[in-house]
């Protein structure tokens, strides 16, 4: 990199840092710490909340667009009027807030029993560190072949390792902004990096476009073969991996675990009330587009630039150092992250002077942004949910502020020795769902039927969590040591088991559409994807079926929604223009318009339901096209993504 780069590259972090140390000393107590004192307006809500997409989010993309394309993001509109309603309405965060809970489980605690809120603040914590401790990993890695840096340097004549470095610097970068002033810090420095994002994204986006044409992403995009194609999304039928099966579970899961991964629960609870919540998911809709462009064109890039021709000896000298460099304990590790550092490395030859350092200066935001915020969720768990109500004598706040910042400093520590000594086998995007699944399994109908159904027990919560816990490390052990212990232990110690197993397994899934569960020594038949949706489907089964054989009495609602005789004077919102006796139309109540929006409000409402809308619709006259008429062909695909997707 150019001394430009560096220079664009550490300014803004150092800035960020100065930033967090200064807003220490309006962190006052327990509350700014762990919620920002919800005082947040939706502006700050919505463009602190962008930074959840760290480098690891972006690498997984990358991942994904490698064996998927464009044409699998297609399907991903189905989702749209869903989506929508959930935005509008404020579904979940809307009634979460109102609990005035700083902590999911402390939810939990309200709602179902104190043993629960420790039985759950177990489980997520486990889950949510084990999933959080590979972001380190893929972070350094990102950064190490980004940038060219050597595997190692020099330090008094030993060799450091130059990944271990990185990972150790850029913790620690987290783990003091957080130690600042907790959720109140990261909120602000997320915001001034959301900022900053923004400027950034368009100077990358129009960078990809003048050094690449379009006729080179098209000639790159349409040299697939038949059931692969990276844009017609109807020809798909050989992807096994990310499919239209695992957008469909995508979908149901947007549902059942709306707001359930706590990574950034501190976001969920920060507003100054639960309109601003809601207001703050709205305009969210806005910026969400311009992130996922920047991130798709860099993938669309990086992909041209290693297999369009006019790139040859770029793309050339890109896989002689992935091959020269990249070699792991296992061939699937090795694997694994040549493709994950594919792009990365093709990076660094396309982009200019002044960009590269301006997007490495993004990647570091990104990936302390991102850290910051998952090291604070998960080390105020461990203290708010598990130590807190297990504990006698109840801390004093200054006891209470050391022991989040002791907390969130072992989560880091944990991360990088995970991320130091662990062997990545599998797609990023389906390590999340395997260790997700370990929490989000259950918790969708915890916390969905706690919000919503009077009926919900505790014994139907633990029946849920215990269900989803139990598939979950299943399925995250059986991945991880499948080619290790069982696929030999089967085929030595029960080989006609094995082999009925294989067959019918194999069976299946050439009889099912959008699977292909093969059988093999480095190979487990089912994907995270795959065991996470059966895991969602038991559990709702377990929570449903407990809660009505165990219930004698239906919940309060009211009283922990803090709602008509509960309400309290500090949560209400002004209400405006109600007539006495009128209700709202069903168009209203679908939007969630209700009497405390302003003017402004329902412009905001209204042009997010117009520009969605308007895409669904456009979205159902292509299918029907391409069904019921004319086919389109591999280059009218391409001029759809080309005009609508990326220019529109």
């Amino acid at each position: 990199m150019h001394w430009i780069d560096w220079l664009l590259t550490i300014v803004p972090i150092v800035t960020i840092v100065y930033i967090g140390w200064a807003m220490q000393k309006h962190m006052q107590g327990v509350a700014d710490f762990l919620a920002a004192g919800r005082v947040a307006g939706r502006y700050l809500v919505s463009v602190a909340g962008m930074m959840d997409c760290g480098i690891i989010s972006i690498v997984a993309i990358f991942e994904k667009f490698y064996r998927s394309g464009a044409a699998i993001d297609f399907w991903g509109r189905i989702a749209t009027p869903v989506g929508l309603v959930m935005t509008l309405t404020g579904f979940v965060t809307y009634r979460f807030r109102e609990t005035r809970a700083m902590t999911m489980a402390q939810f939990f605690e309200m709602r179902y029993s104190r043993n629960f809120r420790v039985f759950a603040g177990i489980i997520t914590y486990l889950s949510g560190v084990l999933n959080y401790a590979l972001f380190p990993a893929v972070s350094a890695r990102f950064l190490l072949y980004f940038c060219g840096l050597p595997d190692t340097w020099s330090l008094f004549g030993l060799q450091v390792s130059t990944y271990a470095t990185i990972m150790a610097v850029f913790l620690s970068a987290a783990v003091a902004i957080v130690w600042f002033g907790g959720q109140l810090t990261a909120m602000v420095t997320d915001c001034v990096q959301g900022l900053f994002s923004y400027v950034g994204y368009l100077i990358i986006v129009v960078a990809i476009m003048l050094i690449f044409s379009t006729q080179q992403f098209g000639e790159a995009m349409m040299n697939r073969p038949p059931g692969e194609s990276f844009l017609n999304p109807f020809d798909t039928e050989k992807l096994t991996e990310f499919n239209i099966f695992y957008v469909m579970i995508g979908i149901m899961s947007s549902i059942y675990s709306r707001n359930a991964w706590l990574g950034s629960q501190a976001y969920m609870c920060s507003a100054a009330s639960a309109h601003e919540q809601k207001m703050g998911g709205v305009l969210s809709t806005w910026r969400g587009g311009y992130t996922g462009i920047m991130i798709s064109l860099l993938a669309v890039a990086g992909f041209t630039f290693m297999n369009h021709p006019d790139f040859g000896a770029g793309s050339a000298a890109v896989q002689a150092e992935l091959a020269e460099r990249i070699n792991c304990a296992t061939p699937a590790a090795t694997a694994t992250l040549r493709e994950q550092m594919t792009v990365p490395m093709a990076m660094r030859h396309f982009l200019p002077t002044g960009v590269m350092g301006l997007f490495a200066s993004l990647a570091i935001i990104m990936w302390v942004s991102t850290d910051q915020t998952y090291l604070h969720s998960w080390g105020s768990i461990f203290i708010q949910d598990i130590v807190l109500p297990l504990r006698r004598k109840p801390f004093t706040p200054h006891q209470q502020i050391r022991a989040l910042r002791l907390s969130i400093l072992a989560v880091a520590i944990f991360g990088f020795l995970f991320s130091l000594f662990f062997a990545q086998t599998t797609y990023i995007l389906m390590f999340f769902a395997l260790t997700g699944t370990i929490w989000l399994g259950g918790a969708g109908s915890v916390i969905l039927g706690g919000l919503y159904w009077r009926k919900g027990t505790t014994a139907g919560a633990y029946g849920a969590l215990i269900t989803g816990s139990s598939l979950g490390v299943g399925g995250f052990v059986a991945q991880q040591y499948w080619g290790k212990a069982f696929y030999p232990w089967l085929t030595t110690n029960a080989p006609n088991f094995f082999a009925s197993m294989k067959t019918s397994l194999e069976t299946l899934g050439d009889i099912l559409p959008c699977v292909a569960w093969k059988v093999g020594p480095n190979r487990f038949p089912l994907s995270g994807q795959e065991i996470y949706f059966l895991t969602m489907l038991l559990a709702i089964a377990a929570y449903v079926g407990i809660s009505l054989l165990t219930c004698r009495e239906d919940f309060n609602l009211e009283r922990l929604l803090h709602r008509g005789q509960y309400a309290r004077a500090e949560d209400q919102v002004a209400v405006r223009n109600v007539v006495p006796g009128k209700k709202r139309s069903p168009l209203m109540v679908l939007m969630g318009i209700d009497e405390h929006f302003t003017l402004g409000d329902k412009i905001l409402a209204w042009s997010v339901f117009l520009w969605s809308m308007l895409h669904f619709a456009i979205f159902l006259i292509v299918i029907v096209w391409n069904v019921f008429f004319t086919p389109w062909s591999t280059r009218a695909w391409f001029l759809w993504w080309k005009y609508y997707t990326l220019w529109l």
